[in-house]
């Protein structure tokens, strides 16, 4: 009935048919197939070619159930994965509007039509706060290359003004850049500006202009804080904001109650050293700069104890905070 190229066409179309129309709920008759292949490519067929091109499919490893008519049931990602990826997309904060928009689409192409229902939302993402740096895609794809290459990288960076717009700091940033990380809904370069010997951040939606050297990237071991590589878990959990500094015992007083919040940010490497009439002192291990951030933001349910400097310096904040509000 048709020639090769057309086979392999019929198949294809099929294939298209059975990822638009079907799932584990949706189920197609070969009469359904055939109209569905005549309304959207005017492709003549019968139900002996539906047939068998099905099952060249499922031959060629594609999950297709032939139960009740066709159905494709596995897919690369399924409706609660894709849902999870394109809630990230739509807040994120990293990305234009419109970047936005064309990644939403794209990874709702792996869903079906009654997928769309289910991401009516993604309506609403016009008004959420996003950067308007529209090399972000671009910068992405440099530092990733960069990264795998093991080079050095150069770049300007910038700032909002109070024009609410983004400005050249006005000097270029030699950088080694080791990984790509997500904190606090931002994405950030974890590197060592090239003159310094510790670790560095950068939000990656105020970098521009990036080029990479053909200079190899410094060492980890020369970089303080990554001397035995970068464990990013522990990282992550020792650096809570992304504050650069040494990572250091803390003794911190609290509810029992609290414990849950404990470990939505420092994670289950906490230890409970005492445990009294309700309240528990724990050991965190945390960058000095970060914890005193932290402490502040919890101050009303969680009381640093130990170190005497990080506890004096929260106490003169305070009082500073007290005099702002006497009134």
């Amino acid at each position: 009935m048709y020639g090769t190229g057309t086979k392999k066409m019929l198949m294809m179309m099929i294939l298209d048919i059975l990822k638009k129309y079907s799932d584990e709920d949706h189920h197609l008759t070969q009469q359904e197939i055939i109209r569905l292949l005549k309304n959207e490519y005017g492709m003549p067929c019968d139900r002996r070619s539906v047939k068998a091109n099905v099952e060249a499919l499922k031959e060629m490893d594609y999950d297709i159930v032939m139960e009740n008519g066709y159905a494709l049931v596995g897919r690369e990602f399924d409706d609660a994965e894709l849902r999870m990826l394109i809630d990230s997309v739509l807040f994120s904060k990293n990305i234009t509007g419109t970047q936005s928009r064309s990644l939403i689409n794209k990874l709702k192409s792996f869903g079906n039509k009654y997928f769309e229902a289910k991401v009516s939302h993604v309506a609403s993402s016009s008004y959420l706060s996003r950067t308007d740096n529209k090399q972000v895609m671009i910068t992405v794809g440099a530092l990733n290359d960069a990264i795998d290459a093991k080079k050095k990288v150069k770049f300007r960076y910038t700032y909002y003004g109070t024009d609410f717009k983004l400005h050249d700091r006005g000097k270029e940033y030699v950088v080694n850049p080791y990984q790509m990380i997500a904190s606090n809904g931002h994405y950030y370069l974890l590197g060592n500006l090239d003159w310094f010997d510790d670790i560095s951040y950068y939000r990656i939606e105020k970098i521009k202009d990036v080029e990479m050297l053909e200079d190899k990237v410094k060492p980890m071991k020369h970089v303080k804080g990554l001397e035995n590589g970068l464990n990013l878990p522990k990282h992550m959990a020792e650096h809570i904001y992304l504050f650069c500094g040494e990572s250091i015992p803390i003794k911190l007083k609290c509810s029992t109650g609290s414990i849950d919040t404990l470990i939505d940010w420092f994670g289950k490497d906490i230890k409970i050293l005492e445990e009294k009439d309700g309240e528990i002192i724990v050991r965190v291990v945390c960058s000095e700069y970060a914890i005193h951030y932290w402490a502040l933001q919890y101050g009303p349910y969680f009381e640093v104890i130990e170190p005497k400097e990080i506890r004096d310096r929260l106490r003169q904040d305070i009082n500073g905070m007290a005099e702002k509000y006497k009134d």
